[in-house]
């Protein structure tokens, strides 16, 4: 029972029937190279889509590595820009006299006339 049964009707040999059977063979050739295009184009798409992605994340971790030495680097200038205040404060306190000789006589116990300097060595603290 589920066998098929041949047909046993022919067909009519007609020019209408056999423009009908052209259009629809051109229409199953249409339709099959719609498919092949629309399947090319999504390979296609898919392979840009694949590059624009993978440069989008390479570009982001370049980019974070270069904002994080970027605050590296400003943190160091801040610390150099506070050394080169302190610096120039000692330019200007060194062409004082009277700073180079408390110097001199607190550093390397240099003493004025008729002056005693005592040594007191450093305790330990107190508990």
């Amino acid at each position: 029972m589920g066998a098929e049964r041949k047909k046993n009707v022919s067909k009519i040999q007609t020019t209408y029937v056999e423009q009908q059977e052209y259009a629809e063979i051109a229409s199953a050739r249409k339709r099959k190279l719609l498919l092949r295009r629309l399947s090319l184009f999504l390979v296609f798409a898919s392979f840009l889509s694949y590059l624009m992605i993978s440069s989008y994340i390479s570009q982001t971790t370049k980019l974070d590595a270069k904002v994080a030495q970027k605050k590296k680097l400003d943190h160091q200038l801040s610390e150099l820009k506070k050394q080169q205040d302190i610096l120039k404060e000692d330019i200007i306190k060194l062409n004082d006299d009277d700073y180079i000789g408390k110097l001199a006589r607190k550093e390397y116990f240099f003493s004025e006339k008729n002056e005693i300097i005592f040594n007191i060595p450093e305790g330990k603290k107190e508990k």
